[in-house]
């Protein structure tokens, strides 16, 4: 069965999410990066 999936990680590279789904024993066909956002900045006072 081909399933496919969306996550959104923090923190994780795509190489970091490719091998813990490997090692979960997951095969993986292709991980794309769809979208990149910058983490917010805390504001001091």
């Amino acid at each position: 069965m081909n399933s496919n999936f969306m996550l959104k990680v923090e923190d994780a590279k795509l190489p970091d999410v490719q091998k813990a789904l490997q090692q979960a024993g997951i095969k993986i066909r292709s991980i794309i990066e769809v979208y990149k956002e910058e983490g917010k900045k805390e504001e001091s006072k």
